[in-house]
């Protein structure tokens, strides 16, 4: 979580300006009003847990110099190296923000998400399909033996870089994300992969991909784009994203032959879920 000064609450809208760094406000991007109020709020609880952990990180690398500068450096580096603005896309920062109206139920929903993929089962060997610059991938790389596939070469370099950032590991490899399955997995996690397939057939294609690299009883995570009223394609850093409706897409993933999905929508922007491979 990124420590501001000076914000809008993201739980009411209320503008607010921080006296000190350490001011929990700052990394909860929350109000005092707020905050006071995480007890009886899931949002607002994870949102001060989130906030108490990152503040001790940031004293934690400020007694140690030399590993404050290396992981400066690498993030630095993961910024540098991230084609598209995927970073600014996901924190809706410059040409990507729409204002508080909308990016504070944006940063409401991706929390949700966040905690959901937290909270699900990705133990085991786990494959992420063009996984680019690595948003999600620190989520995954805690779980399991994580191997990381993109066509891009710069996304892998930056999704990295962000690893190295926070001491975690993994195997990355630069091939076609659509390319059949080099060995047999337990979790297989894509985020806006689905939503490059313009046509059923295409979004069948990508899924057979994805049931082909799983186990017997393997487990697919997905997060997609919410599908709007006009239905038309989303415009993300790297091209055209096509929005999701979740009862359709679950439909799409029995008819792929998996075993099972459960599908939910956030408010607005998001669709997640989980499907099982046959047994």
């Amino acid at each position: 979580m990124v420590f501001r000064r000076a914000f809008d609450c993201l739980w009411c809208g209320r503008a607010w300006e921080v006296r000190a760094a350490g001011d929990l406000e700052g990394w909860a991007n929350l109000c005092p009003e707020c905050l006071a109020n995480a007890d009886g709020n899931g949002f607002l609880r994870m949102r001060l847990r989130a906030a108490l952990r990152d503040r001790a990180a940031a004293a934690a690398t400020a007694v140690a110099p030399s590993a404050a500068a290396a992981a400066a450096a690498a993030a630095a580096a993961a910024a540098a190296a991230a084609p598209g603005d995927w970073e600014d896309w996901y924190l809706r920062r410059g040409a990507f923000s729409r204002g508080p109206i909308h990016d504070g139920p944006w940063t409401m929903e991706l929390e949700q998400v966040t905690q959901w993929l937290d909270q699900a089962d990705r133990r085991g060997v786990i494959v992420e399909l063009g996984a680019g610059m690595g948003w999600w991938t620190g989520l995954l790389a805690d779980q399991g033996e994580l191997w990381l596939y993109d066509a891009d070469g710069a996304s892998l370099d930056a999704a990295r870089a962000r690893l190295l950032a926070h001491g975690l590991l993994a195997h990355l490899h630069q091939r076609d994300p659509l390319a059949p399955p080099d060995k047999a997995v337990d979790v297989v996690f894509a985020a806006y992969f689905l939503g490059r397939a313009e046509s059923p057939e295409a979004l069948r294609a990508r899924l057979e991909v994805i049931r082909s690299w799983l186990r017997p009883s393997g487990v697919f995570l997905l997060v997609e784009a919410r599908a709007a009223p006009d239905g038309v394609p989303i415009a993300s850093p790297s091209g055209s994203l096509w929005p999701r409706d979740a009862g359709a897409l679950r439909r799409a993933i029995l008819d792929a032959g998996f075993a099972s999905a459960e599908v939910q929508e956030t408010r607005s922007a998001f669709v997640f879920g989980r499907a099982l491979a046959p047994a």
